[in-house]
């Protein structure tokens, strides 16, 4: 394993004095104190370990919110790349990936191999490292099912270690490394099938439009290029030309009711008909909160203040569309969001983005 103490090679150490909006998708966000890059594992444990505290560790920006104050100590940008074979038989493959490497990048080299087990999660900005700290996931697939493990650098031990995937606390858009600091993620493994063709299709959506059953398989380039398609048409594709998508992709997470709660759900909505709903385990139900944010009143374009507004295209982003509002407007709007949801339904959304210096 590297020496954890190895000093950067390139200009780690070196202060930015830019504001945190130029490195995340939404384009909000106050200054931090310092700034510095980290290109490698190596950087990115000492950087980690000589940074002034509080130490911010960001990548791709995609999920998160920071406040318009900024961030009172020392960001970390992990701009680490790269991805290589370690293991690989006759059915399998399994891939090790920097944390700073970009998701879809990564995606679409697994299609173009032949290696199946990501293809519907393209188009989802964003890197690598970030994707087992909320379990990314995304018309039926989440990344639990292919991770087998992550190496990171514990801040409590001062060590460097690989953290298998039984031991993640893998959840729904959940894991042992959201909203705890203790872990820096360094790189991920994934084991990937060997198969021209995707895993069976789970989501009624994309079965519907790749004209499949739900269980079918289809070429692994036919399932990227339909989910492309219809992130696109939600606004969840990064595009600069579409205000829709300076956003953190979908803001509130789809709730998970217990059975007593889901019942006071249908009687709310008995005049609008039954919410879109997948029964999960032990009697738990998630329900679709695009649809309760719609019921409430809320529809695509709703404005807020200062340029923000829910997408033109999808009821669970919030985007900030004029590229110059600021956190405080776009959190206003999620409030709102989530109080009329809670007083119509007896719901309460919670956010997928980490907010950073700033509550909901």
């Amino acid at each position: 394993m590297p020496d954890a103490s190895a000093q950067p090679t390139t200009d780690a150490d070196r202060a930015i004095p830019d504001p945190l909006a130029g490195y995340t998708t939404l384009r909000t966000g106050g200054p931090a104190e310092r700034i510095v890059a980290a290109g490698s594992a190596d950087e990115l444990v000492h950087a980690v370990r000589t940074a002034t505290e509080p130490v911010l560790i960001l990548a791709g920006g995609s999920n998160v919110v920071i406040g318009d104050a900024g961030f009172p100590g020392t960001v970390v940008l992990v701009r680490s790349r790269g991805m290589r074979v370690i293991a690989e038989d006759t059915t399998s493959v399994t891939v090790r990936v920097d944390a700073g490497e970009p998701w879809d990048d990564l995606v679409a080299a697994t299609v173009a191999n032949g290696w199946a087990g990501l293809e519907c999660l393209s188009g989802i900005p964003g890197s690598t490292g970030a994707t087992p700290i909320q379990n990314v996931g995304a018309y039926g697939q989440e990344v639990a099912e292919t991770i087998t493990g992550v190496e990171v650098y514990d801040r409590v031990e001062g060590i460097r270690h690989v953290i298998p995937a039984a031991d993640c606390g893998f959840a729904y858009r959940g894991s042992i490394f959201k909203y705890v600091d203790r872990w820096v993620v360094l790189s991920v493994d994934f084991r990937l099938a060997r198969s021209p063709l995707s895993g069976p299709v789970r989501y009624a959506e994309l079965a519907r439009t790749l004209g499949v059953e739900v269980g079918d398989q289809v070429p692994l380039a036919d399932a990227r290029a339909v989910v492309l398609r219809l992130r696109a048409g939600k606004g969840m594709v990064l595009d600069p030309n579409d205000p829709d998508t300076r956003s953190v992709g979908s803001f509130f997470t789809n709730p998970v009711l217990d059975q007593a709660t889901y019942e006071q759900l249908l009687e709310r909505s008995a005049d609008l008909g039954d919410p879109p709903a997948w029964p999960g385990a032990d009697g738990l139900v998630k329900v679709s909160a695009a649809w309760l944010i719609d019921k409430a009143g809320f529809t695509r374009g709703h404005p807020g203040e200062s340029g923000v507004a829910i997408s033109s295209k999808h009821t669970l982003a919030l985007t900030n569309r004029s590229g110059t509002a600021h956190t405080a407007d776009l959190l206003t709007l999620a409030r709102t969001i989530r109080d009329q949801v809670h007083a119509r339904f007896g719901v309460t959304l919670h956010p997928e983005p980490v907010l950073i210096n700033c509550t909901l």
